[in-house]
């Protein structure tokens, strides 16, 4: 949450030629509801059942760079989905870039509480073994123009 996927995605798409797609935005294509919405009306249980449906199609398709919500990898269907259907890339920052970036964004549901950098805090500790079990390429993006995490990305793919 937070770490560029949906900028750095669409550059990278531009740069591969390939569509791109937001697994979030495809839900909410999908149903018309927004990603709070659905948390509102369903619980966490019921959107990542939404998402695990949207990685299942979205990952079947050629030619695309997919940025998925950041609990994603918390099914292993969906990990088994996006590292045997593509190359993960995993953009890692700290908390405090973490938390600069997500402060003001009201369509987090799961970073409308009390102490949000707290939240990212566990978020972070739950999550990074999971995008590292699957990631093909770790980039940190602290600090770096999303032009040079682009090119990174770039130049290290093309090592793979």
């Amino acid at each position: 949450m937070g770490a560029g996927k949906t900028t750095i995605g669409q550059l990278l798409a531009k740069h591969l030629d390939y569509g791109f797609l937001d697994s979030d935005r495809e839900i909410e294509d999908h149903t018309g509801a927004t990603i709070p919405l659905i948390f509102q009306l369903e619980g966490e249980a019921g959107f990542r059942r939404r998402e695990a449906h949207a990685i299942d199609e979205l990952t079947q398709r050629d030619r695309i760079v997919l940025a998925t919500g950041g609990g994603a990898v918390l099914r292993p269907e969906n990990r088994n989905a996006l590292s045997t259907r593509g190359a993960v890339i995993y953009l890692e920052a700290t908390i405090e870039q973490l938390y600069q970036r997500t402060a003001k964004d009201r369509h987090r549901p799961l970073l409308q509480t009390a102490d949000p950098r707290a939240k990212l805090q566990e978020l972070l500790l739950e999550r990074a073994p999971l995008y590292r079990e699957v990631a093909r390429i770790v980039v940190d993006t602290t600090g770096k123009p999303t032009s040079a995490v682009v090119q990174e990305i770039l130049d290290r793919l093309a090592d793979c």
